[in-house]
Formats: C-alpha cells, structure tokens, sequence
C-alpha cells in the first residue's frame, strides 16, 4: 500500500494517506451454472404446474399399450401419457396409470369412458385404420359428472356414441333380441337417423332391453304415439293370407335394424324426453295395429282335422278379422270314447263393433254374453276353412248357417273353464262325407237280387208265350189271322225285352260300368282329398321323386 503526503493545513507533515480499495467483480465463468439452474428450476416449476392428476385404468389385456409410449387422445389432443402397466394381484387385468395433463383433470371424473384405439372391423364400420402407421392410443369419452374419480374401466369396443353427439337415447322392451346388435342402424321413413347403443337380458329373464340412440335434430320425430318395431332384412311370413314379403335396405339384411313412425290410430305426441320407455314389437303390422283393448276367450270343439291350424291364426268374421286362435289341443270324451280337438281362441269385441269397457254405452260382462246366446241361436257358427290352397293353412271362419242346430246357447267348455262357441264341419268335409254316403248306398244296392227277379219273370213270360201258341195252332188260321199278326209283334217284343233284361245285356253292363265308374270317382276323390290335407305342398312341386 502506497501514501502520499498529505498536504491538508491540517495533517501533519509527513504523515500517510489511507484510501479504501475497489469492489471485487466475479469471473463470467459463474454466469453459465447460474443461468443453467435457473432454467431447470423454471422448468420443474412449469412441470409441475402442467402436471395433471394420475388415474389408473384397467384393461384385460395390455395389447397394443406400451409405458412412456402409447398417449391419451382426446379429438386428437394429446391430454396424457402411460407412465406404467401393472398385473393385477390375481392376474385377472392389467393396471395402466396414466398422467394427465394439467388442463384436463376434467376428465377424471366418474362417467368418463376410455378405450384402446386400434384397427378394428365390427357391424357399426371399419375403424382406427390410421393406428396402423402411428400405433394405438387411448381414446376418452369426456363424461359430465361433477364427482372426481381416478380408477376406471376400461371398455373393450369403442362406444357407438360419445357423449359430444347431440341427440337423445331410448330404451325399448322386446321378447328377444332378433337380429340386432351393437350398431344396428335405426330407421325414421327408411332413412339412417341413429343406431343401437347397448342391449341386455330382463332381470327375469323374459325378455331383453334394447338402447338406442336417434341423432339431433331427427330425435324430436320420436314421440308418446310413436311405434317401434323389428326391420330386419328379410321378413317372410307364411299363414292363411299367403305368403307375405317385405325388406328393407341392403344393410340391414346383414345388421337387422329398427324403425319406427308415428301410429296412424293415435292423436299427435309431444315429444318424448330422454330414455322414453318404448315396446318394440315384431314387425310394422304389429306395431301399428289398433289397438283392440281387452279380449273375449272362448273354446271351440272341432271333430274334424286341425291340419294345417296353427296358433295366431285369423278368427274372421265375412272378411273381418276380428280375433286369433291361441292354443290348440285334445281331448278325450269318456261318454263317447272318442277325441276332440279343443281350439281356444280369443275375441276382440270392439272389433265387433261393440264399446270397450269403461266407454259410454259399453256392455257388462253379463249383457255381452246374453248377446253372444241370441247371435249362437239365431245360427251363428264356427266353421274351419282353408285359407290357402297351396299352402294348406288354415283359419276359423264365423258366419250365420241357415239349417244349423240350434242350441240353447253358448255352453261350458269341459276341461277349459271357458264358454264354448259352437261348431260346424267345414264345407269340405261336408261334401266328402255325402260323396261317402252315395257310396255306401250304392254299394248296399241289391243288383244280384233284382237280376235274379227279372230272370225269373222273363221265364214265366217264355212259358205263357208258349201257351199261346199252342193255343193259335188250334185255331183256324182263317178265322183269326189278326191274332197270328199279334202274336208274331209279341214275340218280337218279348225277344226285345229278353234281351235287355238278360244278365249279359248291353244296358246291364252299362249300368254296372256306370255305377263301378261312380265307386271308383268317389274313391279317387277321398284319396286325393286325404292326400292334398297331408300333403298341399304337392300342387306346386309335384309328387316326390319317392312316391311315383
């Protein structure tokens, strides 16, 4: 350290000035580390502030997921990561956490749904085709809950509808399943409107319970008198009306579907809230029949053959169907020793034009059975009629029958519980069995007797013939020659009726061609008639190959 003299009027002479030194500057070399930790410490803030909340995801399998590889997507933002997979304790499914980011913890909540993207091909389409080049992710399906969840399952088909898409969902009871499945298209008017969600057994066991969704805006077609029904591809329908076909579009012969409309019988709905109740039935004729209200059970005995009768079979009335046959069965008539055909059907009496119950003028139960007597005594009959020739189906025909017996009235069914309609063979029937009554008769006539009487009657005419004539040979031929003129026409006479009487006579043998002409025709007609009831399908296809 260096002084200088002071040369202040007050310091001494000769003595030291101190000076305080500089500050000290630090070397460049510090500022790198510093810059560096800053950035890290800037970094792990970010990192946590981006850091979303960790959930955990079970699949059954890890197929196409891989660890610090496969992402969480949602329309195609990346808003996670696979961090691990893990099995579970009893090896039953795997454990996928995931992170995600910090601006979609909304996602963890407990109606979220998650998925794997990859290729797959099933009746809604072909999808997740482009996971063949980028590898598969994990979709997400944003859920609306306001509850926070971080354990889910996982689906194992991508759902057929995301919880974005605007539209409503109905549920719809039917007795089976069908051809539907997930993805089944929904028809309004034969145009594409929506799809099947989801379908599961009744806790019964009785049936099914089919969701489906219609797309926005054609969801507010769906009303409270809107009908749903089965249109699957191809619907065949065989029975006393002929052969009945009806299709719908070309996808559905694959997929099945379900339409529906508005029913034409009901007054306009409004429009249906979200998971309506609907009944989905058979096909469009069901869904959009009348609808009849209560019906009337009744039992009808039959004699004849059934063949051909089936359950669900019209009970018509001159056109009108007016109710169906429900059940089919047999009997045994100890009184009798012999069997009856029970067949149950029931009636709609409103289709008879009478009031339902509850609405003015509407009969009690008593007034309507009194009717029923007086419509029975007045000749009204049951009668079983073939519907279809070619088929052979059948149905039960009502009508008033003139000459009928006349009972008191409707009866007790043995065995049933129910009121019995009566009956009346069919007009068939009918004609066959008098074609076997002129048989019988004919087949009864005594033509060896009446030919042994005429013989017997033509020798007695051969005897008094002879007498005669020994009778003109005595007489003068002078004297009566008339008489030899008479007889000789007589004897001419005589040898004509001989022979037309005799046995080998022409006429004799026609009339016994004729009458075994007539045995033969009405046993062909019995067999033919038996053979057509066993077997109608013959008037198209021919007799079989076996039976020729």
């Amino acid at each position: 350290m260096t002084t200088k003299p002071d040369t202040s009027p007050d310091s001494a002479p000769g003595e030291p000035v101190r000076r305080r030194p500089s500050r000290w500057l630090p070397s460049l070399v510090w500022l790198i580390p510093i810059v560096a930790a800053i950035a890290g410490l800037s970094f792990a803030i970010n990192s946590w502030y981006a850091r979303g909340p960790t959930i955990d995801i079970t699949f059954r399998s890890a197929e196409g997921i891989e660890a610090g590889k496969t992402k969480v997507r949602y329309k195609d933002v990346d808003i996670g990561l696979v961090k691990s997979i893990r099995l579970a304790a009893d090896r039953s499914h795997v454990i996928a956490e995931v992170e995600l980011t910090s601006d979609a913890s909304s996602f963890a909540v407990e109606d979220s749904r998650f998925w794997v993207v990859k290729p797959r091909i099933a009746a809604s389409g072909v999808s997740g085709l482009g996971t063949l080049l980028s590898g598969a992710y994990i979709g997400v399906d944003a859920g609306r809950s306001q509850e926070r969840e971080d354990s889910f399952t996982g689906l194992e088909v991508p759902p057929i509808v995301t919880a974005d898409t605007p539209g409503k969902q109905f549920v719809l009871h039917a007795g089976d399943l069908g051809s539907l499945d997930i993805g089944s298209p929904v028809y309004f008017r034969r145009v594409n409107v929506g799809q099947v969600v989801a379908y599961d057994l009744d806790q019964n066991g009785k049936g099914v319970t089919v969701r489906v969704f219609v797309r926005s805006p054609y969801d507010t077609f769906v009303t409270t008198s809107t009908r749903f029904w089965h249109s699957s591809g191809v619907n065949l329908k065989l029975d006393a009306d002929g052969l009945k076909l009806q299709t719908e579009s070309i996808s559905t012969v694959l997929l099945g579907g379900v339409s529906f409309i508005d029913s034409p019988h009901l007054p306009p709905g409004r429009a249906a809230q979200d998971d309506a109740v609907f009944q989905l039935a058979g096909n469009q004729d069901e869904a959009l029949r009348v609808e009849d209200g209560p019906s009337t059970s009744t039992v009808m005995y039959f004699e004849q053959s059934v063949r051909g009768l089936s359950p669900g079979a019209p009970v018509d009335f001159r056109g009108v169907v007016i109710g169906a046959v429900r059940s089919i069965g047999i009997e045994f008539d100890r009184a009798t020793n012999s069997f009856r055909l029970p067949v149950v059907v029931d009636f709609y009496p409103a289709r008879l034009g009478l009031r339902r119950p509850g609405e003015p003028g509407a009969l009690s139960a008593d007034a309507e059975r009194r009717l029923m007597d007086a419509l029975v005594r007045r000749g009204m009959r049951a009668q079983l009629r073939n519907g279809n020739l070619l088929t052979g189906q059948m149905y039960v025909a009502i009508d008033f029958f003139k000459g009928a017996p006349l009972p008191a009235g409707m009866g007790r069914g043995q065995g049933q519980g129910l009121d019995e309609f009566p009956t009346i063979p069919g007009a068939f029937d009918e004609l066959q069995g008098k074609l076997a009554d002129i048989v019988d008769k004919i087949g009864k006539m005594p033509f060896d007797t009446i030919g042994r009487d005429l013989s017997t009657a033509l020798a007695g005419m051969r005897e008094t013939m002879a007498s005669a004539d020994r009778l003109v040979k005595r007489l003068d031929g002078q004297v009566a020659p008339e008489i030899m003129a008479t007889m000789e026409d007589a004897r001419k006479t005589l040898k004509a009726a001989e022979g037309t009487f005799s046995a080998d006579a022409p006429v004799q043998q026609d009339l016994r061609r004729a009458l075994q002409e007539l045995m033969r025709t009405a046993n062909s007609l019995r067999q033919l008639t038996d053979y057509l009831e066993e077997n109608p399908q013959s008037l198209l296809r021919g007799k079989p190959e076996e039976e020729r």
